[in-house]
C-alpha cells in the first residue's frame, strides 16, 4: 500500500519534530523551507572566524529535547552536547552590581537569603509550588491539542484555578520584596511573550525550569540542536528540501491537492504549516482564512527584537555567558512593547557571549556577543534607529562592566523587525509568536486544525502550547497525533 504523502512548510524546530514522528508513523513526509538552513530562526552567522546563534540562545527544559530523542530510541548526546551552565546567566541591576544564578539551587537560595533576610525559605517555597505547576503542565496539559477546555480542566488542575487567575508579578509580590530578586522571578516570562501582571501564575513553572533544571549550551551552539534533529528526520526518510519557497497553496473544494514553490509543484494528501500562521492563510483564497486581519491585529503577540552580532577584538571581563541587564525600569520598558507600541527611551538588554563557554563562537583572545533589546512588533525600523539602540547599549555595557568596550569592536551586523518579516514572513515583524495570556492560552489559541479545510494543519509558536523552543517541538509532536488520528 503506498504511504500517504505529507509536506511540511517550513524546517524550524516545530516542523522537524513533527516530521520525526509523522515519519515513524509510516508517512511519506518532505519538508520544503524557505531559506538555505534548517531551524527557522535557529540559524547562524559565521564571519571573520566569529559565530553568532542568530535566534534562540537560552537552553531551558533538556527533559523535552530528552524526551523527544527517547521516543526514537536516541539520545540528546548521540546528535549534540550540552554543558550546565555556571553561572546559569548573571543580572546587573547597576554598575558593577549583580547577581549570579548559579547551576546549584542550594546556592541560589544562598544568595537570595543574602540580599533579603527571609527569602531563602520563601524561594525554596515558591519553587516547590513551581515544581508542582512544571510536572502537571508537562504531563497533563502541554501536550494537548486545544481542542476542548476539558483537556485542560480535570481533577489536578482544578485545584489550581486559583493559578490561572492571579498574575506572576502578584505572585512573586507575596514572597519577595527586593526589587532585583524580584526581577530574577519575574524574567522567565519574558520567553512566554507578555509582561508579569499579565501572564497566568500558573506560568511560574518557568522559574522551576529556570532554577532549578538550569541553564544548559549546546556545543557550537543552539543551531546544532537543529540540525540534530533534521539528522533524525532524515535517518528515518524524511526528505528536506532547502530554498524552496511556497508562492501557492493548490486546492480543491475545500482540500489541499499541492503547493506550488518558485522551483516545483509537490503533490500531497496532508499539508502541515510550520510557517508563520498568518503568512499561510494569505496564500488561501479569502473564503478558506479562519483568522481575519482585525483578528491577528486584536491579538497580544510576542516581542521583536533588535538584535546585534558584534567582534571584539579582546575578551570581555566582568560578564558571563548569559547576561541580562536590568539597569533600568522593567515596566517602563514592557509598556513601550505591549502598551504604547513604541522604541524604548531606556531599554533592558539581554548579552550572550558564548566564547566564554565555546571556543568554537570566538579566535583565541576575541569574544563573540549576541545583544537582543525586546521591542514591539510592527514598529518603524531603520539603520538610524538600530545605529542609535547600539550606541546606547555599548556605552551601557561600558559603564556597568567598568571597562573600556566599543574600540574593540572589529565588526557588527543587526537583524530586526524588518528581517523577521522578510526572512520568516513574520507577522509585524515578531520574534517569538503569540504571547501566553490568559486569553490566549489553550483552546483561545489559533487551532492545529483548519476548520475550512480537511487536510490542513498547524504547528508552531502560533499555535499551542506557545513561544520557546522546547513547546515548538511539543507542537510538532501534538500536531502530528492529530494528524495519524484523522487519518
Amino acid at each position: 500500500m503506498e504511504k500517504k504523502k505529507i509536506v511540511i512548510i517550513g524546517a524550524g524546530f516545530s516542523s522537524l519534530s513533527a516530521s520525526c514522528y509523522l515519519a515513524k508513523m509510516g508517512y511519506d513526509v518532505t519538508i520544503l523551507e524557505k531559506n538555505k538552513h534548517v531551524g527557522g530562526r535557529a540559524q547562524q552567522l559565521h564571519k571573520d572566524g566569529f559565530v553568532f546563534d542568530m535566534g534562540p540562545t537560552f537552553y531551558w527544559m533538556p527533559d523535552v529535547f530528552d524526551k523527544f530523542f527517547n521516543d526514537f530510541g536516541k539520545t540528546t548526546n548521540q546528535y549534540y552536547q550540552i554543558t550546565k551552565l555556571d553561572p546559569g546567566y548573571e543580572v546587573y541591576a547597576g554598575v558593577m552590581n549583580s547577581i549570579c544564578i548559579a547551576a546549584n539551587f542550594d546556592t541560589i537560595v544562598k544568595t537570595f537569603e543574602d540580599k533579603e533576610k527571609g527569602s531563602g525559605k520563601k524561594l525554596k517555597s515558591f519553587i516547590a509550588d513551581a515544581e508542582e505547576n512544571y510536572h502537571l503542565a508537562i504531563k497533563d496539559l502541554v501536550y494537548q491539542p486545544g481542542e476542548n477546555i476539558f483537556e485542560i480542566i480535570t481533577p489536578k488542575t482544578a485545584l489550581k484555578v486559583g493559578a490561572f487567575f492571579s498574575n506572576i508579578k502578584s505572585q512573586v509580590a507575596k514572597y519577595i520584596k527586593h526589587p532585583e530578586l524580584k526581577q530574577i522571578l519575574e524574567f522567565p516570562v519574558l520567553f512566554l511573550g507578555a509582561k508579569p501582571e499579565t501572564t497566568p501564575g500558573f506560568y511560574n513553572f518557568m522559574n522551576y525550569a529556570d532554577l532549578k533544571l538550569g541553564t544548559w549550551h549546546p556545543n557550537k551552539g543552539m543551531h546544532q540542536v537543529a540540525v540534530g534533529m533534521a539528522n533524525l528526520a532524515e535517518e528515518l526518510g524524511v526528505e528536506i528540501l532547502c530554498e524552496e519557497n511556497i508562492t501557492n497553496i493548490n486546492l480543491q473544494d475545500n482540500k489541499v491537492t499541492s503547493v506550488a514553490t518558485l522551483n516545483d509543484t509537490y503533490t500531497c494528501d496532508v499539508l502541515l504549516s510550520g510557517a508563520d500562521y498568518h503568512f499561510t492563510e494569505t496564500l488561501l483564497p479569502k473564503k478558506y482564512r479562519q483568522y481575519s486581519e482585525k483578528y491577528w491585529n486584536s491579538k497580544t503577540f510576542a516581542p521583536s527584537a533588535l538584535l546585534f552580532y558584534v567582534a571584539f577584538d579582546k575578551k570581555i571581563a566582568n560578564v558571563s555567558h548569559h547576561t541580562l541587564f536590568f539597569d533600568t525600569d522593567f515596566s517602563e520598558h514592557a509598556k513601550s512593547i505591549y502598551d504604547t507600541l513604541t522604541w524604548p527611551e531606556k531599554p533592558l538588554f539581554y548579552a550572550s557571549f558564548p566564547s566564554i563557554t565555546d571556543d568554537y563562537f570566538a579566535p583565541k583572545g576575541k569574544e563573540a556577543g549576541t545583544f537582543l533589546i525586546p521591542i514591539a512588533p510592527g514598529i518603524e525600523d531603520t539603520p538610524e534607529i538600530r545605529e542609535h539602540y547600539f550606541n546606547i547599549i555599548i556605552k551601557r555595557l561600558e559603564k556597568i562592566t567598568n571597562q573600556s568596550i566599543a574600540p574593540f569592536v572589529t565588526f557588527k551586523e543587526s537583524y530586526c523587525v524588518n528581517d523577521f518579516k522578510e526572512q520568516f514572513n513574520s507577522y509585524k515583524g515578531n520574534a517569538y509568536g503569540l504571547a501566553n495570556t490568559l486569553l490566549q492560552t489553550h483552546i483561545l489559541r489559533p487551532k492545529l486544525k483548519s476548520k475550512k479545510i480537511s487536510n490542513l494543519y498547524f504547528t508552531g509558536q502560533l499555535t499551542v502550547p506557545g513561544p520557546g523552543v522546547p513547546p515548538a517541538i511539543i507542537s510538532g509532536e501534538i500536531v502530528s497525533e492529530l494528524i495519524y488520528k484523522n487519518k
